[in-house]
């Protein structure tokens, strides 16, 4: 072994401990999840995690209003995605977000009608809020941008760098902005899905 390996890798941030994310102050979170050190997120008790989640780092959540974040069960956020929840946001069973995705349910009037940003007082701002759900084994690409009010299908996939602006269909593939219907989604997953829930179920026995 080299000399230097039982140093600390200065870059290497890691993630919180399960033991260490129970006593943090989410509203529910279940087992077998890892959240990077370096993330920033806001309104705990407003945030649900369900079993085997990986949150990378850099991720920014908010979650400070009334309405709910909800994150499933087996549902991988790639680092520097950001998720604005204050008017709810749903992440399914088996979807995941790429490096860099952004998902917003709130945002400003870029029209020119209203004043803009959070330091403008609710009564001189028109803001445009509806909650996002994306649904069971949706994948959305590197960069992309998900708007308020909005319904992901189950099975869909979002190419990189997309922008989505109104509800998707399921099982179908989706790029582009603005964005474009490419072709179905294959269901083949859901084959390897149930051999692997077996598997986890007989091993969990």
């Amino acid at each position: 072994m080299g000399r230097n390996s039982n140093k600390i890798n200065p870059f290497e941030t890691g993630y919180y401990t399960e033991n260490e994310l129970q006593t943090i102050g989410f509203k529910a979170i279940g087992k077998n999840v890892k959240i990077a050190k370096n993330c920033t997120i806001s309104g705990l008790s407003n945030i649900s995690i369900g079993n085997n989640v990986i949150i990378d780092a850099f991720c920014s959540i908010i979650a400070t209003e009334k309405e709910h974040l909800i994150i499933g069960s087996f549902i991988h956020i790639g680092a520097f995605c950001h998720l604005l929840a204050n008017a709810g946001i749903e992440l399914k069973d088996f979807c995941g977000l790429s490096q860099g995705v952004k998902v917003y349910s709130k945002t400003g009037d870029y029209s020119g009608n209203s004043l803009t940003n959070p330091t403008i007082p609710c009564k001189y701002k028109s803001i445009k809020r509806g909650k996002v759900i994306v649904g069971e084994h949706v994948i959305i690409g590197s960069g992309s941008v998900i708007l308020p009010n909005v319904s992901i299908g189950e099975g869909t996939s979002v190419g990189a760098l997309s922008l989505v602006t109104s509800n998707l269909d399921s099982w179908t593939i989706y790029y582009g902005n603005p964005l474009r219907k490419l072709t179905k989604r294959s269901k083949k997953l859901l084959i390897k899905k149930k051999a692997f829930l077996k598997e986890l179920n007989q091993k969990n026995k």
